[in-house]
């Protein structure tokens, strides 16, 4: 039996606002994925939390709010923390292209902005996931 990669589809700071998130997660089950959806207004220590306890493949970050830069890596460091550095971190949200190298320095892999096709991020975490761990 093949292994179905585990997303972890997270929305850390204050930003209140999930639809893209949701509507991710969606696509991420509909590609045969599991699923699991933090809700709205978590920190980085409980992402990092579920993200162990459910042993995930992926985390898909989303944030609006403008705080991607210190929230993201944030998720990053305490994932290493808990070894778990092999997991696939991505982010997505209104993230301006000038952020993009910085938070690639900081771990995330990639990032999706608005307007990116959902098959595009469903295919980028099928062809990235690490499935030796």
């Amino acid at each position: 039996m093949e292994h179905k990669i585990r997303v972890l589809v997270a929305k850390p700071g204050l930003d209140g606002h999930d639809r893209g998130a949701k509507v991710l997660a969606r696509a991420f089950m509909e590609a045969g994925m599991e699923v699991i959806y933090t809700g709205i207004r978590r920190t980085p220590e409980q992402i990092a939390e579920v993200a162990r306890q459910e042993d995930v493949d992926v985390v898909a970050l989303s944030c609006l709010s403008g705080a991607h830069n210190t929230l993201f890596p944030k998720v990053v460091d305490l994932l290493r923390e808990k070894g778990m550095g092999d997991v696939l971190v991505v982010g997505g949200g209104v993230i301006p292209d000038e952020d993009v190298p910085f938070l690639k320095a900081h771990g995330i892999e990639e990032v999706f902005g608005p307007g990116t096709p959902l098959a595009t991020s469903v295919e980028y975490i099928r062809t990235h996931v690490n499935r030796e761990a």
